[in-house]
């Protein structure tokens, strides 16, 4: 927490007057502002709306009263107020806040609103600094569970932080001593019960969802010049990389026809490099009835900073930002999104599938935004090879007793999750007669399946012609889309 305690000491210093610290973390950043003060040599005051300003309880009902009180302060001081997002609505309190601001600069005083989302208005912003209380990081945890358990070996506390990574300092405070307490002491169980524990506290965050498990790079078929991409960017997360002159990589948006892997792609790379996966769900942070939006996303890119190195995965991202330039809320999300997507320091690997590429702010396309842009098509002839292999080893069968290349040639416009359900429905025909797999079974199976492509012919022939000058194909065979696009 050094780093935000050095910005929050040098805004006061410089002489700012209002600061909005966003986090819902009210108890850790009084602690913080309190330390700043005493650093400073000022009196730290906080005020709430039911408890008024500090021990004397003056101020309390509404923010207007509370900087009446605050007026009565002389000496040079931190005064952290809370409760603000809702009490800055009323037009009386703004008015007196700005009635304030010279008073503040003459007795060396800053005003500091703390809550989960600065709704500033509109005659502060030039006067207020807004900073990220981020959640905690490895070191601030270390310290508190050393604090919770002195005479913890190194690599228990160690694995301890990872575990906890994510959680706020209270929750992590919590998990930690409820995982010591029912497993007697930090040990393998202790470590499991976090894990658990923090899996569940996850949930707790709308939009967001902890991906507990994930499919191997090798159960996704095709896709080898993506695989090679992502193989050669593997290692450029280390420190080695960052001395080598390397940035951390950003991210990776895959276009394409729907059920050929984007999102199984997604979730192997978290497998294939060992990074915590988390799924952020823009639908569910647009619709929440309570949360706004802003709120929703920031926390969610804020979970994942804390668990960083980690892959954020945004699925089909174009039906959360396709009305952003249309809704004021929807542009502030995706503004805001997008400013954290360019300048984000924090290892955090967003990859973003889209199936519609008409319906995505151009914004979003702009080279920075993401390392690479891959178009994702149906599978050529080796690649269904691949795919029947993968999903036959998967249901107990050797795919060498079934012919590949016949069935690849006769699935000729079946997607990935098109061929896994003709395995499925083979499957199911022949349990149904009670007897074994055979590739009549497949070949009918096949015959059977209406491809999606024959559905939407036209949109991917329009996707394929949009892709062909500005994405990557993701597979090293090219041949399909020329002979489709013909």
């Amino acid at each position: 927490m050094s780093e935000i305690r050095r910005e929050l000491a040098l805004l006061i210093q410089a002489g700012w007057r209002v600061i909005a610290l966003e986090t819902f973390e009210e108890a850790r950043a009084t602690r913080l502002l309190e330390q700043i003060a005493k650093s400073q040599e000022k009196r730290f005051v906080s005020w709430s709306l039911a408890g008024g300003l500090g021990a004397s309880g003056q101020g309390a009902g509404s923010l207007d009263d509370g900087l009446r009180s605050i007026a009565a302060v002389s000496e040079p001081a931190v005064l952290a107020l809370l409760d603000t997002p809702s009490a800055l609505q009323d037009p009386i309190a703004v008015r007196r806040l700005r009635d304030l601001l010279p008073l503040l600069s003459e007795r060396s005083q800053v005003i500091v609103l703390i809550g989960p989302l600065a709704h500033v208005p509109l005659e502060l912003q030039r006067e207020v600094a807004i900073v990220d209380l981020p959640l905690p990081r490895r070191e601030e945890l270390e310290a508190l569970f050393r604090r919770q358990l002195e005479g913890a070996d190194e690599a228990g506390i160690q694995q301890a932080v990872a575990s906890t990574l994510g959680l706020t300092a209270a929750e992590a405070t919590r998990v930690f001593r409820k995982a010591c307490l029912s497993s007697g002491g930090l040990n393998d169980g202790a470590i499991d019960h976090m894990i658990r524990e923090k899996r569940q506290a996850l949930r707790r965050t709308p939009g967001l969802e902890f991906c507990e498990s994930a499919p191997e790079i090798r159960e996704v078929g095709g896709l080898g010049e993506l695989k090679r991409w992502l193989r050669e960017r593997r290692r450029a997360f280390s420190s080695e990389a960052r001395d080598f002159g390397l940035p951390n990589p950003r991210g990776l948006l895959l276009l394409g026809v729907q059920g050929c892997g984007k999102s199984l792609c997604a979730k192997a790379i978290a497998r294939e490099w060992q990074f915590p996966l988390l799924r952020l769900d823009l639908a569910e942070a647009f619709g929440h009835p309570e949360l706004s939006p802003e709120a929703m996303v920031r926390g969610a890119t804020a979970v994942a900073e804390s668990l960083a190195p980690a892959i954020l995965w945004i699925d089909e991202i174009e039906k959360g930002f396709s009305t952003a330039s249309g809704e004021a809320a929807s542009g502030r999300v995706f503004g805001s999104f997008l400013t954290w997507l360019s300048e984000k320091q924090a290892p955090v690997f967003v990859v973003a599938t889209a199936n519609d590429i008409q319906a995505l702010p151009p914004e979003l396309l702009r080279r920075g935004r993401f390392d690479d842009l891959f178009f994702v098509d149906l599978p050529n002839v080796a690649e269904r090879q691949e795919i029947f292999a993968i999903h036959l080893e998967k249901r107990g069968r050797d795919p060498l007793q079934f012919p590949l290349e016949e069935l690849a040639n006769e699935s000729e416009r079946l997607s990935g999750a098109e061929i896994e359900q003709v395995v499925h429905a083979a499957l199911y025909h022949a349990f149904a007669e009670g007897r074994e797999l055979g590739e009549n079974d497949l070949i009918d199976a096949i015959t059977e399946t209406v491809p999606l492509y024959e559905t939407y012919e036209k949109r991917i022939k329009e996707l394929r012609d949009w892709a062909r000058t500005r994405a990557r194909p993701a597979t090293l065979d090219t041949k399909l889309v020329s002979y489709f696009g013909a």
